[in-house]
């Protein structure tokens, strides 16, 4: 895939998404599963002057400002699997999308953000071969079996408590005397690398580096899923997302995307990479 992409911001047509956005800022879920469709559609066929749009709409990948019609929704793409965060106080979404067609596999995670009622803002990230630890088949498989139903609302977190959780995990890359609220079974999809075995107690506190600051981060958070991602960028600048389910205050499942801009994504080579490194 070509990192080199146009650094230019994208601006397109003028048709404008048919939702109805609420006051202050907050938009409807159904407003927000619009988006997703579109997008979904968009990429499908390849052609993103299908999406409905504002005047003006900044695109990203790979956290880097580009021309969209040179971006991956110009690349017609059969979407083996999709999840999808709604966020309605931001009015963002974020959809994680698996590819697995042997042509080229991608795992995608993909940002729209709504601005009064038209789609400001698409940023992608686009993970394949060349990135750390990419299997698509394997996300594939443990992605698409894992459990992040919608959660009872007597149960459901407040959205303060799920993105402290996703943030002190991040934090801990940096201060390793940060508490991680780990939930008991925890499992870490890296990539494609999967760190459980399916025991009552597997668990994603396997430790992590010190010194290493996620900068830049950015959220959406799901409460009804009890689910946030962060974008964020290593201190090498290399662009990461990580995907959390949290249940009751603890975090259950981890999904990582690391781009690799750099070989090995500037990490230090390990032996045996097929399974994910205890630093991470």
């Amino acid at each position: 895939m070509n990192r080199t992409l146009a650094g230019a911001v994208a601006l397109v047509g003028t048709l404008m998404l048919p939702a109805v956005i609420h006051a202050q800022g907050r938009c409807t879920r159904a407003d927000l599963q619009k988006a997703v469709d579109s997008y979904l559609s968009a990429q499908a066929a390849g052609k993103p002057a299908n999406l409905r749009r504002a005047a003006t709409l900044k695109y990203v990948e790979n956290m880097s400002p580009a021309a969209i019609d040179k971006g991956i929704l110009a690349t017609p793409l059969t979407i083996d699997f999709h999840r999808s965060l709604l966020d309605t106080d931001a009015c963002e979404t974020f959809t994680e999308a698996i590819v697995t067609d042997k042509r080229h596999p991608y795992v995608l995670g993909v940002r729209l953000k709504l601005t009064g009622n038209a789609l400001s803002e698409i940023e992608a990230m686009v993970t394949d071969k060349d990135d750390w630890l990419f299997n698509a088949d394997n996300y594939l498989k443990y992605s698409s079996t894992e459990d992040w139903s919608v959660i009872p609302q007597s149960a459901r977190d407040t959205r303060q408590t799920i993105l402290a959780a996703g943030n002190a995990y991040e934090d801990v890359f940096k201060d390793n005397s940060v508490k991680v609220p780990w939930g008991t079974p925890c499992n870490r999809l890296e990539g494609g690398a999967h760190s459980g075995k399916g025991a009552p107690d597997d668990s994603c506190n396997v430790g992590v580096p010190s010194g290493m600051d996620l900068h830049d981060r950015r959220a959406v958070v799901d409460p009804e899923i009890g689910a946030v991602v962060i974008f964020s960028r290593f201190p090498n600048e290399i662009p990461d997302t990580h995907l959390f389910r949290i249940e009751k205050g603890k975090i259950r499942f981890v999904h990582t995307l690391t781009v690799c801009l750099l070989p090995n994504c500037g990490f230090p080579v390990r032996n045996a990479p097929a399974t994910p490194p205890a630093s991470r």
